[in-house]
């Protein structure tokens, strides 16, 4: 069964200022997409689908695509602010879609089998690729998926706050649960702070598990979350700003649907852009991984 790299490559990163996707940044040029198909095709990945918007079709097409159609089999899918089930319209006063777990629905046509999920802008290393790569390899059908999660200290800016999916794991290696916090960062006394999903801030463990939406998921997650998106209209869908967002819809799936969810750890150091001042650091850590 063929297994898809399914990249989330549809934000234009606000607070980095542009398509940071598209900004060189390895000794040769490359961005950070270019190691993540590298190492998702090594892993035994066969196909590769990019989840972006219509308005830079043509420049990702032309930038990043192009470098990658002659080794593997590439396609694409939009998330659009319309897309949504029948009977649903979206709010005038809504400029954005509907969050990442919207943009996993947006491509449930191009992808047939299982699908690793991953942020376009995110370095995850090799290992992980190659530790999703065997859990699918290995897996039974039902409703079981997986995430690769990180130390929490090995995810942080020293440019500004971040947010992560705080994972809560039980002694079989199963997620019991993921909440989302904000505002994280090392205070001025060694210590990470951030704040939960109700908006209170607390002391955070530097090896506490987040989850850097790298999940891996069988065929069968696009009816659970179309069923679920469905639900999260019809309460949220008249909010100009709400998001349907994909620790969330795991959470609801682990509490409500018998969804079970291993967590692979890995110890490596995350990389990523979050802010345009964090391209010096990954640029010089990439370097020095190609040496």
């Amino acid at each position: 069964m063929p297994k898809t790299l399914l990249v989330l490559a549809a934000g234009m990163g606000s607070r980095y200022g542009g398509l940071k996707q598209l900004d060189p940044v390895g000794p040769d040029g490359e961005v950070i997409l270019d190691y993540s198909v590298r190492d998702a095709v090594r892993a035994g990945f066969d196909k590769i689908v990019f989840v972006i918007r219509r308005d830079f079709e043509r420049q990702f097409r032309e930038e990043v695509i192009s470098r990658f159609e002659k080794s593997v089999h590439v396609d694409v899918a939009f998330q659009e602010l319309g897309d949504l089930p029948d009977g649903f319209v979206p709010p005038p006063d809504r400029e954005k879609p509907w969050g990442t777990a919207h943009a996993i629905l947006a491509a449930r046509s191009a992808v047939s089998g299982p699908s690793l999920v991953v942020n376009a802008d995110d370095f995850y290393g090799p290992e992980a690729y190659a530790e999703m790569s065997r859990y699918f390899d290995a897996a039974e059908p039902g409703k079981t998926c997986a995430m690769v999660a990180y130390s929490l200290a090995n995810t942080l800016s020293a440019h500004g706050t971040v947010s992560r999916g705080v994972c809560s794991v039980a002694g079989d290696g199963s997620l019991i649960s993921v909440e989302e916090y904000s505002g994280i960062h090392r205070g001025a006394d060694g210590v990470i702070r951030g704040k939960d999903s109700a908006g209170e801030l607390r002391d955070l463990n530097a090896s506490t598990p987040v989850s850097m939406n790298f999940w891996g998921f069988p065929d069968s997650i696009f009816p659970a979350l179309q069923a679920q998106f469905s639900d999260f209209l019809k309460t949220s869908g008249n909010l100009p700003k709400s998001e349907f967002y994909i620790p969330t819809a795991v959470q609801h799936l682990v509490d409500h649907s018998g969804w079970r969810v291993k967590i692979l750890r890995s110890e490596a150091k995350w990389l990523g852009v979050t802010y345009r001042e964090d391209r010096e650091h990954v640029a010089a850590e990439l370097a020095a991984m190609s040496c």
